[in-house]
């Protein structure tokens, strides 16, 4: 979570209590490349429905509409015939 978090702040993101916690839990499942990939979208999330801080419901909807890299392969796998 603490590379989250500077990654963060040096790009000048406030997050709500939990965020990133929930930041951290997707990571851990997923990759920590994911979870930091996922700031900017949420971010912008926030920021169209007027917010200055991410919040848990931002995390969770920017996870919802992107794959990580796990899900992805995993997703062509399932798909039959896809890459011949």
């Amino acid at each position: 979570m603490q590379i989250i978090a500077i990654r963060a702040s040096v790009e000048g993101i406030e997050f709500e209590e939990g965020a990133l916690e929930l930041m951290g839990e997707i990571g851990t499942r997923s990759s920590l490349r994911y979870a930091v990939q996922m700031l900017t979208p949420a971010r912008i999330l926030g920021e169209t429905v007027g917010r200055s801080k991410i919040n848990s419901e931002n995390v969770m909807e920017v996870d919802k509409l992107f794959f990580d890299g796990k899900a992805s392969a995993k997703l062509l796998a399932k798909s039959e015939g896809y890459m011949k």
